[in-house]
């Protein structure tokens, strides 16, 4: 049964937060840092992808995704929901069915054959059209889905993830010019509050997160990964 859009917020962060925590997709590795995609150090990874095998605890992750969008948005405020290529693809399927709305997905570049589509699925022109993926660090990688969607003649105006880093303070007014807003389940900060609570990590392990989360490029500097990360749109 789809969770009431009344539901707190915060309790959903919660549950969210120790759900990854519970199915092993949370990862923290102060003394051997992660290298993300950006060259960044850091000491926390997590893998949203992880859910798909867990069919009870997604379905609870899905519903609260709903409940989100109506709180946030409205009951009626789309018309297709997109999957960013390749992660977003089934929560969008997932979303889709609960909404009861046609689903689209969208590859990073278009196909280079046949068609030569970016955009899987039924034309997306002239329709409200919700961006799905399964977790956001600096929002970059949705811009090139966002302005995709924009050239096949679709409205975007609003992203959701299950799972946003939330360390860059220029990740949402950076979205915000270009006309999206962000919509998200939990943070790491719910994770780290999550993990200390349950004493999932030793205490070093769990002061050396919450000082990359204060200080994400100084952090990863001096581990002699990038201390400076270009936004689109951030100033």
């Amino acid at each position: 049964m789809q969770a009431p859009a009344f539901i707190d917020p915060a309790l959903m962060a919660q549950i969210t937060a120790r759900s990854l925590l519970e199915i092993g997709a949370v990862n923290f590795r102060a003394d051997e840092p992660y290298t993300l995609t950006s060259g960044m150090k850091s000491p926390v990874y997590i893998d949203c992808r992880r859910l798909i095998s867990f069919p009870r605890l997604r379905a609870t992750l899905m519903d609260f995704a709903v409940a989100t969008l109506q709180r946030n948005v409205g009951l009626e405020a789309f018309d297709a929901i997109a999957g960013g290529e390749t992660a977003g693809i089934p929560f969008t399927a997932w979303i889709a069915e609960r909404m009861g709305l046609p689903m689209n997905y969208v590859r990073k570049k278009p196909k280079g054959f046949g068609r030569d589509a970016q955009i899987e699925g039924a034309p997306v022109a002239g329709k409200r059209v919700l961006l799905v993926e399964d977790l956001t660090t600096d929002g970059g990688s949705k811009f090139r889905f966002i302005d995709a969607i924009r050239a096949a003649e679709g409205e975007c105006a609003h992203t959701f993830v299950l799972f946003f880093y939330d360390i860059f303070e220029q990740t949402r007014p950076a979205l915000a010019a270009h006309g999206v807003s962000l919509h998200a389940l939990a943070t790491w900060r719910d994770v780290l509050a999550e993990a200390r609570a349950q004493q999932a990590f030793d205490k070093i392990t769990l002061d050396q997160v919450e000082a990359f989360l204060g200080d994400p490029l100084g952090w990863s500097a001096e581990r002699g990964g990038v201390g400076e990360l270009g936004i689109p749109g951030a100033s």
